[in-house]
């Protein structure tokens, strides 16, 4: 029998179906339609829910259960990666460069996946949400070369992570590190990471079941927070001393 999912009105304002309605199978399958338009992503996201689709399909809008949530004081780094974080001279900065980490997102392999999610509408879409500041790019450089990064999209004190790239060994790892403990200093408590995979447990994700986690960003998404780039608030961070 073919899925019937609600289509969601022309109004970028107009609320989301309830997540709890969300299906299943495939898990989270929630809605179809509307556009991308800052609105309608900012509302989503504070409901906890994210699009997500690939060209040729129409606008699909997910929210899983259970979902895959990192305590920013309780991202781990092995050891080993950590004795190595001392050798390097790796830096970390925000918002300097995101359309140069979304790309490179959008171009990173990803197993088990033909293609690409971020498309060019998607690219538009978040670059357009970082212009107003609600979306964010953390870029980890090796002198001028990126060599890792991620981005996401902020409300009020919950980020919510849409993808992340290493282009040298552990780059990723490290722009995550580093976002973790700038939250954790300025109070913002989760990072969502969406759906779980073995590479995020090992870092220290926990799997929330959706109401735990729906009541969690309720609360945080409507505490007030300055909107705009973190280019300054956040610094520059040394890689090194996330070693510890």
């Amino acid at each position: 029998m073919p899925i019937r999912l609600p289509e969601l009105p022309v109004d970028p304002r107009a609320p989301f179906p309830d997540p709890r309605t969300a299906l299943r199978e495939p898990d989270g399958l929630l809605a179809m339609g509307g556009d991308l338009s800052p609105e309608r992503l900012v509302n989503a996201y504070a409901s906890g829910i994210f699009p997500w689709y690939a060209d040729g399909q129409p606008l699909l809008w997910w929210s899983p259960d259970p979902r895959t949530v990192f305590r920013t004081d309780n991202v781990r780094l092995s050891s080993r990666f950590r004795r190595t974080l001392r050798g390097l001279d790796w830096v970390v900065t925000a918002d300097t460069a995101f359309e140069e980490v979304i790309d490179a997102c959008a171009r990173q392999p990803r197993p088990g996946q033909p293609g690409t999610w971020i498309t060019d509408e998607m690219r538009t879409a978040y670059c357009g949400l970082h212009r107003l500041g609600h979306a964010h790019s953390i870029e980890v450089r090796a002198g001028a070369e990126l060599v890792g990064g991620l981005y996401g999209v902020a409300v009020g004190r919950m980020f919510f992570g849409e993808s992340m790239v290493s282009l040298a060994s552990g780059g990723s790892k490290v722009a995550l590190a580093a976002l973790a403990r700038r939250l954790h200093d300025w109070g913002w408590p989760l990072l969502d990471a969406q759906v779980e995979n073995r590479h995020l447990l090992s870092l220290g994700a926990e799997s929330w079941p959706r109401p735990q986690f729906l009541a969690a960003i309720h609360r945080l998404s409507g505490r007030p927070e300055p909107i705009g780039r973190w280019t300054e608030r956040f610094g520059e961070l040394p890689a090194a001393q996330l070693a510890g």
